[in-house]
């Protein structure tokens, strides 16, 4: 004994337990059970709607015309009066036209809704 064993307490090996069970779902497979049920509830609560959204104003894109009243992504709002395969032309005023990505197309308002405002 020395003067360090005065201070610490030397440690002693345990005997050998036996293993602590597979925790809350079981060992072996029932381990993999609960990453699995997070992604399923992960998919069903952002992964789907976001899908469903995506669809909804793909098919509102497909759907525009000349003459339908529309909203950008930056609250500019506008009459189309040009389409093209990527870029749309919103008159903002008379004689005033931007060209905005068909994807920047926010809303598609009801006609006369920009008369009436």
């Amino acid at each position: 004994m020395d003067l360090l064993d005065l201070i610490v307490s030397p440690a002693w090996a345990q005997a050998a337990g036996q293993p602590a069970p597979g925790g809350l779902f079981g060992g072996g497979l029932g381990g993999l059970l609960f990453p699995v049920i997070l992604i399923a509830i992960m998919y069903f609560l952002m992964i789907r709607p976001q899908m469903k959204r995506q669809k909804e104003h793909r098919a509102m894109l497909d759907k525009i015309a000349i003459g339908d009243e529309v909203i950008t992504n930056g609250g500019i709002a506008g009459v189309v009066r040009e389409m093209g395969e990527h870029f749309i032309g919103v008159e903002v005023a008379d004689n005033v036209r931007l060209r905005v990505q068909k994807g920047a197309i926010a809303n598609v308002l009801p006609k006369g809704t920009l008369k009436s405002a």
